[in-house]
């Protein structure tokens, strides 16, 4: 044990940071994980948030029914036509911490933002910042780096509409190799759009708005022909819910309290799943099991909440119990309103009715049919997590749903590797704190089509479920990040299409939940006796090798197993180049397996082809007739083995 004792303690010990400083040195507790955009939740779109919050507040107040956004190389407009910051508090609203006009709950009772710290933690963590507000015909104009004022524009005369225009840089010191994922930023904006019908969002040229709230949402976010009645929507003061249930595997949520996304739940989300429970169960007059009730269903609350308390500053998880201060509490308001309202609805829509009956009792069957195939799986589950080493876990987790208290757990990471080689690698580089390895035996079966009884029937997959703990649903899961770590070859495309296939077939909540990842890996080291470069593409390495001034050693790494521990090191740590799986807003899942997975080789062909970052001309010849195995489907319609 290090001796301290001879360590001085004086006033000299202690500092008082600037409000800017404290951001930038501990940004995790203002923006949760930093990230580089990969994530849906990653910090650059905290910010955005941030921003976005307050023009959605104007609105929400009357003021202002459009605001433009446009994201252009790294750099972020948002303006807004509501009422301008007052011109003399302009600088204290954007640069002093705990200033901000929402502490007056009578004029923003129900708001997004009421710390005052939002767009103080964008100042800070910009390299570049600028705002603007327009009142009567005056404008002010402000410019910061890292948070600190740096040009101070005079009271000028001004034409243009009033509002506010925030432009800002994301600083590429602190948000790493970071890049704007269109498909999050788009979905983040929807979001805004369903929640706020009538308001219209001008998005680099695009235009989002809704007119039928969270009803538009749930047919945006899901395969309406898979949805096996008319979407329930219903809305009251404080809250509106939309329901159906669909074809798919679990269960699948959006819930929103007071305009913001809470993509981690909270008491609003656990009392909207126990109200359909509990109605259903009343209705029909049976005690159903829940997860019969639940199964294969997809929902969405918003409500909104006097004052609301969360988790965390970014508000992803909602910790109130109470409407309002003194008011009822959030677990009796949402039940009561379902109990009601969904009850009326039903006893007026018989066909409806019935419908969801079939589907519980057909989710009765189902279970009750695999009963004891699990309850063997289960068993034989544990014991091979007792005497085997599949999995190399980390020490942790993710927690009360999907949560840490610790923001760096937030990035705790799975990856899924196949063969010992591979998984020695990584298993000898990774951050045993928050990194897993689990590693597959050959390649896994090809499930599409078949039911989940075949998930319990085969060992490899029945493993897997249970080292993400993702049996009963993804509330469960033990890793925020769930990672597909193949070969960069032919073989290694058909273990991601399989296990891809594996995910979106009883899962698919995992993958839109924003989970499910890709993991880069150099295909090239190019290196004189100076310098080393890692090539992700030819054109990197071609790029490499012009800047060496020596004769170029190149090695071509054609499996993970063939990079040492010390380089992968780099590969998973700070500089770990992920690519997120997702599904776009009307892609049908059905489609989407039977088009990569179904007896169509021409389709297959022309994707594993187009997709493989190898060179074709050069493959061995056990890659030839891997590659002549994947393309002609053999492993359609396999058995579970």
């Amino acid at each position: 044990m290090a001796d301290h004792s001879t360590v001085q303690y004086t006033e000299d010990n202690i500092k008082s940071l600037d409000w800017q400083e404290h951001i930038r040195l501990r940004p995790g507790m203002y923006i949760g994980k930093l990230g580089d955009g990969s994530s849906h939740d990653d910090g650059i779109y905290v910010l955005l948030k941030e921003v976005v919050d307050n023009s959605i507040d104007e609105y929400v107040m009357g003021h202002g029914k459009t605001i433009d956004i446009q994201i252009e190389h790294g750099k972020v407009s948002v303006r807004d036509y509501g009422r301008g910051i007052p011109l003399g508090k302009v600088i204290d609203c954007v640069s002093k911490i705990n200033t901000g006009g929402k502490y007056d709950s009578r004029a923003f009772k129900k708001s997004v933002g009421l710390n005052g710290v939002g767009t103080k933690a964008v100042n800070a963590l910009s390299s570049y910042f600028r705002v603007q507000s327009v009142r009567d015909g005056e404008c002010k104009v402000a410019e910061f780096k890292e948070g600190v004022l740096i040009k101070d524009h005079k009271m000028a005369k001004s034409g243009e509409v009033n509002g506010t225009l925030i432009e800002y840089i994301a600083d590429e010191n602190i948000f790493k190799h970071f890049k704007y994922r269109s498909e999050y930023v788009e979905n983040q904006l929807w979001n805004y759009a369903y929640l706020n019908a009538g308001l219209k969002l001008n998005y680099n040229g695009k235009i989002l708005v809704s007119k039928n709230g969270l009803r538009d949402l749930l047919e945006r976010k899901t395969d309406v022909e898979n949805l096996l009645y008319p979407i329930i929507h219903l809305q009251g003061e404080d809250i509106e819910v939309a329901i159906s249930h669909s074809t798919q595997y679990g269960e699948e949520y959006y819930s929103f309290v007071n305009g913001q996304n809470t993509t981690q739940g909270g008491t609003h989300l656990a009392a909207f799943r126990e109200a359909i429970v509990k109605t259903l169960r009343d209705y029909y007059k049976k005690d159903f099991d829940s997860r019969d009730v639940q199964t294969s269903i997809v929902g969405a609350i918003s409500l909104k909440v006097e004052e609301p308390v969360f988790e965390s500053q970014t508000k992803t998880k909602l910790g109130s119990l109470n409407m309002s201060p003194d008011g009822i509490t959030i677990r009796s308001f949402v039940v009561d309103f379902l109990k009601t309202n969904l009850d009326n609805y039903l006893h007026k829509n018989k066909e409806i009715a019935d419908a969801i009956l079939r589907k519980i009792q057909q989710s009765e069957r189902e279970r009750k049919e695999i009963a004891d195939i699990k309850k063997i799986a289960n068993q034989r589950a544990k014991k091979a997590n007792i005497h085997n080493k599949k999995l190399r876990d980390c020490r942790n987790h993710l927690t009360d749903g999907r949560k840490t208290d610790d923001e760096n757990k937030l990035a705790t990471t799975i990856f899924i590797t196949e063969g010992d080689s591979a998984s020695g690698s990584i298993t000898k580089a990774r951050n045993v704190q928050s990194q897993a390895v689990f590693s597959l035996r050959g390649k896994p079966l090809n499930c599409y089509g078949m039911t989940k009884k075949v998930v319990y029937q085969n060992e490899e997959l029945n493993l897997l479920q249970h080292a993400l703990d993702i049996e009963d649903g993804i509330e469960n899961l033990r890793y925020n990040r769930v990672v597909i770590a193949t070969d960069a070859d032919v073989d290694g495309m058909h273990i991601r299409l399989l296990l891809l296939t594996f995910f979106l077939q009883f899962f698919p909540d995992l993958v839109k939940a924003g989970h499910l990842f890709i993991l880069d890996t150099p295909l090239f080291r190019v290196r004189d006796k100076q310098k080393t470069f890692y090539c992700y593409s030819e054109k990197e390495k071609q790029e490499a090798i012009g800047k060496l001034r020596g004769k170029a050693e190149i090695t071509r790494f054609k499996g993970l197993g063939e990079i040492s521990p010390n380089e992968f090191e780099d590969f998973i740590g700070e500089n770990i180049r992920l690519e997120p799986v997702i599904l776009g807003e009307k892609t049908k899942i059905e489609d989407l397996l039977s088009y990569y997975m179904g007896k169509n080789t021409p389709e297959r062909q022309e994707f594993i082809i187009g997709n493989l970052k190898v060179e074709l001309d050069h493959l061995t010849p056990a890659e030839e007739e891997v590659m002549d195995l994947t393309l002609a489907g053999e492993e359609v319609g396999a058995e579970a083995g």
